[in-house]
C-alpha cells in the first residue's frame, strides 16, 4: 500500500512538472513569440493596445525592443480602471480615478494618453520591468502563511521600487506543495519595512518568450504601477503645475 501511495504521488509530481513551463488560467499554451517584447504586446491589441502606446510616449521602445528583461504585463483594463472609474464586484463601492480626483480639483480631465506627462508614464512603467529575463521556474517559492519557511525573493524594478516576486505551491489530493503553481508579484511599498503592506498580483500566464525576455501577463487585481493614490497626486501636481505656467 506504501509503495502505491509513493507511485501515486510521484506521477501527481511528474505531471506538474510538466505542466509548470507554461500557464493561462491553468491551461498550457504556445510559449515562443517570434518578435521583440513590444511586438508581442502590439500582437494582442485587445489586452494591450493600451499598454503598448504607453510604451512608446514612456519613452521605452528601444528597451522593449533590444534589451533583455522581464515584463510583468499588466493589461489595458488597469489603465481604463486608473484613468475613469472601477466599480467593486458588487457594485456597492467606486473607488477613487484620476479624472474624478482632477474634477475636484477643478483641472482638465484626461482626455488622451498623451495629455499625462512623459516621465510619469516612464516611472510607473518601469515598475513591471526587471533586468534579465525570469522565468516561473527561476523564482523560489513562497508561502503568504509561512513566510520564514518560503519566503520568495526581492527584487528591484527598473525604477529601483522594491518587490517581492516567488511561486505559490498548490495542494493536490490532500497533499500540499504537490500542486498547481502560481506566479505571484508583491509591490513592497516602504523598503524599510519589506514585510509590511505587500500588495500581491498573481498572473494570468506566464513564460511567454519573445525574442529578447520574458512576459508574465497578470490578472486585473491592482492599479497601473501598483498605487493608484500616487500616480494620480503626480498627474495632478503635474497638471497644476501646467495650469499654473499658461
Amino acid at each position: 500500500m506504501k509503495n502505491l501511495i509513493f507511485i501515486f504521488s510521484l506521477l501527481l509530481a511528474l505531471t506538474a512538472c510538466e505542466q509548470d513551463e507554461y500557464y493561462i488560467d491553468g491551461g498550457k499554451a504556445v510559449a515562443e513569440f517570434d518578435g521583440d517584447v513590444l511586438q508581442y504586446l502590439e500582437s494582442k491589441p485587445v489586452q494591450f493596445d493600451t499598454i503598448a502606446q504607453i510604451v512608446k510616449l514612456a519613452g521605452l521602445e528601444s528597451t522593449f525592443r533590444n534589451e533583455n528583461f522581464t515584463f510583468f504585463a499588466p493589461n489595458d483594463t488597469w489603465i481604463r480602471d486608473l484613468i475613469g472609474t472601477r466599480i467593486s464586484p458588487l457594485g456597492d463601492t467606486i473607488y477613487l480615478s484620476l479624472n474624478g480626483r482632477l474634477k475636484d480639483l477643478n483641472l482638465e480631465p484626461v482626455r488622451k494618453l498623451s495629455d499625462i506627462d512623459s516621465v510619469i508614464w516612464r516611472k510607473y512603467l518601469q515598475r513591471h520591468m526587471f533586468r534579465e529575463a525570469y522565468k516561473l521556474k527561476d523564482y523560489p517559492q513562497i508561502d503568504f502563511n509561512q513566510k520564514n519557511m518560503f519566503p520568495g525573493q526581492l527584487f528591484h524594478s527598473f525604477d529601483k521600487s522594491l518587490f517581492n516576486i516567488g511561486v505559490e505551491y498548490g495542494e493536490a489530493n490532500g497533499i500540499k506543495y504537490l500542486g498547481y503553481r502560481q506566479l505571484t508579484i508583491s509591490y513592497v511599498p516602504d523598503a524599510s519595512r519589506p514585510d509590511d503592506n505587500w500588495r500581491t498580483v498573481r498572473t494570468s500566464s506566464t513564460d511567454i518568450q519573445p525574442r529578447n525576455g520574458i512576459v508574465h501577463t497578470l490578472r486585473n487585481e491592482e492599479w497601473f504601477g501598483f498605487d493608484a493614490n500616487e500616480f494620480i497626486q503626480e498627474v495632478a501636481l503635474s497638471r497644476n503645475n501646467t495650469n499654473s505656467a499658461n
